[in-house]
């Protein structure tokens, strides 16, 4: 049995006068404190007495009794503090005497009291019992404790292959980089395991004590979505692979095929290639033909003035002479020795040793880490970074180099923003209202017709504000990190950058009027600024 007890005071009414009876706390218990003493006094009509003599009494260590003076009240009832949590998931309970001629409170009045407090959901009745058997003042009970909601999870798929598989070219200590030793190819067999199904869980929503239901987090399910050569279990979460072959992810679609192989050149011979996988081209890609495939593209020989589009990355081991006309689109990366006269689209990075009078742009970096890259002429974008050994030259080629975010993202960032904080205002605006009308209806009164109406209205309003909120945000968050990355944009010369060479990091723009090496530019505090390396 637990023997410890906090310090407590309990009044007796004699001949006029009010007592003070102290309980000093034991068994390692707190001591009651002073303001605590001074309002329950004050609550029960107890105000003319010597302050300094009840602050000696209430700090003595042992029990002591007190005359506080004359008193013209009457026995009183044990009192009961209720302390609701903020989140109305749980009231604690604080009890102090009755007066020595007044009335304990039984279980009913404790309930009685917790409903004046609108509690009627979680109370615990053994706790409440085991006070009335066994009653410490001053001493806090825990009577009533909602359900918190049961937090779901979101459906995810769980991958047996390689989704991102690296396509970087080895790099050796010389500065040179091979580009024909790439492995790009994840390999599958026959009914091997590609991919599992894991479903939601909705969760449950919860209760807080004054019976109202807390809603859970709404979560997101997914699907297993994938093309042909793929069989599905019997319970639908299982993906296996119906032949031998490759297995590449594509926009969240498992696709398994066979490697499309063209023994020689892409020519009359063979014509144009349109292939739902991986083409892998033994010779090069001639002038005017065109290469479409829904995974990667592997060219052995060069690409003359020609279109190769992928879903998945593009590799060309002997470059592109595109005299204009050629074209290199993938959503993955691309990987090439040098870039002549082309224009070249990434949905990653692009990795090449050289980049002559071109237009490359790539959502993450350009790179032309050759120990003898350079860029001359023509426009590099990227959302990243852009590296080279060399930028510009000594003619004075005309080069544009642009890195970070597009400036239409940024316009509609900052349209977001403007939408995000008019909906907020809004929704500051309208609860208060809300609020207001759900303490008349709890407070029994009705509303009439035309009021009935206008909250209906209100909490229309009020509904489709947050749910444009919640769009809004997601999607102005998702711009916010992309400006954040769009800080660490940067420009990275390794060897030289001549002048005539136009820098443009986000919004702004430098041309370079003296040559300069072993530098990078990137924007601080609202300017371009280079630094040495």
């Amino acid at each position: 049995m637990d023997t410890t007890s906090n310090g407590y005071i309990r009044i007796e009414v004699k001949n006029g006068a009010a007592i003070c009876h102290f309980y000093a706390p034991k068994g390692g218990g707190k001591p009651m404190l002073f303001t605590e003493a001074l309002d329950f006094l004050k609550s029960h009509g107890i105000t003319q007495y010597d302050e300094q003599k009840f602050s000696e009494h209430l700090a003595l260590k042992e029990d002591s009794i007190l005359n506080l003076g004359p008193y013209g009240g009457y026995d009183f009832t044990e009192t009961m503090i209720v302390k609701v949590s903020l989140d109305r998931m749980k009231a604690t309970c604080r009890f102090f005497p009755p007066s020595f001629g007044g009335n304990e409170m039984n279980i009913q009045d404790i309930i009685s009291e917790l409903n004046r407090y609108n509690i009627i959901f979680g109370i615990n009745q053994e706790t409440i019992m085991s006070y009335v058997q066994d009653r410490k003042y001053n001493h806090d009970y825990i009577f009533a404790e909602g359900i918190p909601p049961k937090i779901g999870h979101d459906g995810r798929i769980q991958y047996f292959f390689n989704t991102n598989p690296s396509l970087r070219p080895k790099h050796y200590e010389d500065g040179s980089v091979d580009y024909r030793d790439l492995n790009t190819i994840c390999h599958v067999e026959e009914g091997e395991l590609l991919a599992r199904l894991i479903p939601e869980d909705a969760g449950a929503p919860g209760k807080d004590i004054c019976g109202r239901d807390i809603p859970t987090r709404s979560v997101k399910s997914c699907e297993l979505k994938y093309g042909q050569n793929i069989t599905l279990s019997g319970d639908g979460t299982e993906l296996y692979s119906a032949v031998t072959g490759h297995v590449s992810l594509v926009d969240g679609q498992v696709f398994v095929s066979d490697v499309f192989e063209v023994p020689a050149d892409v020519d009359n011979s063979i014509g144009n290639i349109n292939y739902s996988g991986n083409v892998h081209v033994k010779g090069s890609v001639r002038s005017g033909f065109t290469i479409q495939a829904t995974g990667d593209v592997i060219v052995e020989g060069v690409v003359e003035d020609a279109l190769i589009e992928a879903e998945g990355q593009i590799i060309v081991k002997r470059g592109i002479h595109g005299k204009n006309k050629g074209v290199l689109k993938a959503d993955g990366n691309i990987i090439i020795p040098f870039i002549e006269n082309a224009k070249v689209f990434a949905g990653g990075y692009v990795e090449t040793g050289s980049i002559i009078y071109s237009e490359v742009n790539a959502a993450n970096d350009v790179m032309v880490i050759d120990r003898k890259g350079f860029i001359a002429g023509g426009v590099i974008r990227a959302g990243g970074k852009v590296e080279s050994m060399i930028i510009g030259s000594e003619m004075g080629a005309s080069t544009r180099i642009e890195v970070g975010i597009a400036p239409e993202k940024k316009e509609r960032y900052n349209a977001l923003n403007r939408l995000v904080v008019s909906d907020t205002q809004k929704i500051d605006r309208l609860t208060p209202i809300v609020d207001r009308y759900n303490r008349h209806i709890s407070a029994g009164m009705e509303l009439d017709a035309k009021h009935s109406e206008y909250l209906h209205q209100v909490l229309s309003d009020l509904t489709d504000a947050k749910e444009e909120l919640q769009k809004y945000r997601a999607e102005f968050n998702s711009l916010h990190q992309e400006l954040l990355n769009s800080k660490h944009a940067k420009v990275i010369v390794r060897r030289d950058i001549f002048p005539g060479v136009t820098v443009t990091v986000s919004d702004l723009s430098i041309t370079i009027k003296v040559k300069r090496s072993y530098c990078q530019f990137e924007k601080k505090n609202g300017e371009i600024i280079a630094t040495n390396l």
